[in-house]
């Protein structure tokens, strides 16, 4: 089963797009208390119908409910909109500070946890030192003259030592240009760590592995429960676990232009160029069965998602549903 649904990542789990299609639209429907009796009755039946009428409706809830404050104001589609532009810092460092303030509350063992691996993601990409919010990107050089660049929702920690130059991505994605220093350049991971041999790569955190893109030099990875080791060259890609590497192949060598704002697509399904898009985008992304498969071509700015959509509207037989703020599906065209 392919994963379709931008926000969703439980595969297995993953309402049919058509489900949460119609959960949204009754979302919409009934979330301003002005439904009709009859009107109620027919989503109560509609949702006594099927286990997976339940789910997709909670999902819609799951997600409405990030945007909550929204609902209330005059015009939500403008306020949503903005959304994208709003600094997220502030609250993501009162967060922090609460959960700083949680884990001291548990004295010895809080501050035994702070910073281990099994902490949720979330907390530890906000206390890490530098981070994105979603839809934002961020270029940095680091103190030996090492270039980042963060992309979307991503999050590191930054630990310099007489010994070693160390990047641990807690979350997201980063490209690295490294500078010349007698320091070994390490990018650490949940499933390993990555030497740096002189030069430029992409690396990419996803639910249970590190995908390494290498287009400059070399980089060598180790597994990080077995220590398995492998060196990838420039112009090739591959992803490890915490156990195993899997075989190199060609890197796409487009995929970098994010660094620049950009999302290219090469010959690539709909449904995958939309995964990718809804990285950069608050709310659900989803895309119908009926049009998944056709094939994208052209160069998008990641940093206008409003704007990507329209020029997909305009290039293929789609249109773009949003029946709330928060919501957009793409369909086909009527």
């Amino acid at each position: 089963m392919r994963l379709r649904q931008g926000a969703i990542t439980d595969v297995s789990s993953a309402p049919s797009h058509a489900d949460l299609e119609q959960a949204a639209h009754w979302y919409a429907c009934l979330r301003d208390g002005k439904a009709n009796a009859r009107q109620r009755a027919a989503w109560q039946t509609w949702m006594s119908a099927a286990d997976s009428h339940v789910q997709a409706w909670q999902y819609v809830e799951d997600i409405s409910r990030a945007f909550e404050p929204v609902r209330t104001l005059p015009h939500p589609y403008e306020v949503a909109h903005q959304l994208h532009a709003v600094d997220d810092r502030l609250r993501a460092r009162r967060r922090v500070l609460a959960s700083a303030a949680l884990l001291a509350s548990g004295g010895v063992i809080g501050a035994l946890c702070w910073r281990q691996a099994w902490l949720p993601d979330g907390m530890m990409a906000l206390a890490a030192d530098v981070r994105t919010a979603t839809g934002e990107q961020r270029r940095m050089t680091l103190d030996d003259g090492t270039h980042l660049w963060l992309n979307t929702a991503s999050a590191i920690d930054v630990r310099f030592s007489a010994l070693e130059r160390r990047i641990v991505l807690v979350s997201g994605e980063v490209f690295v240009e490294t500078a010349k220093d007698t320091r070994p350049l390490l990018v650490q991971s949940r499933q390993g760590r990555m030497r740096a041999l002189g030069t430029r790569f992409n690396v990419q955190l996803s639910e249970s592995t590190t995908q390494l893109a290498v287009y400059d030099g070399a980089v060598e990875i180790r597994t990080a429960s077995t220590d398995q080791a492998l060196i990838v060259d420039a112009g090739q890609q591959t992803s490890f676990t915490m156990h195993d590497i899997a075989q190199t192949d060609a890197a796409d060598m487009a995929r970098q232009v994010w660094t620049q704002g950009s999302l290219v697509a090469n010959n690539l399904p709909l449904w995958q160029f939309v995964q990718e898009l809804g990285r950069y985008r608050k709310g659900h992304l989803g895309v119908a069965d009926s049009v998944a498969d056709l094939v994208v071509y052209g160069s998008f700015p990641a940093h206008d998602t409003d704007r990507a959509l329209q020029m997909l509207a305009s290039a293929l037989p789609v249109r773009i549903a949003q029946p709330l703020p928060w919501w957009t599906s793409i369909e086909a065209q009527r």
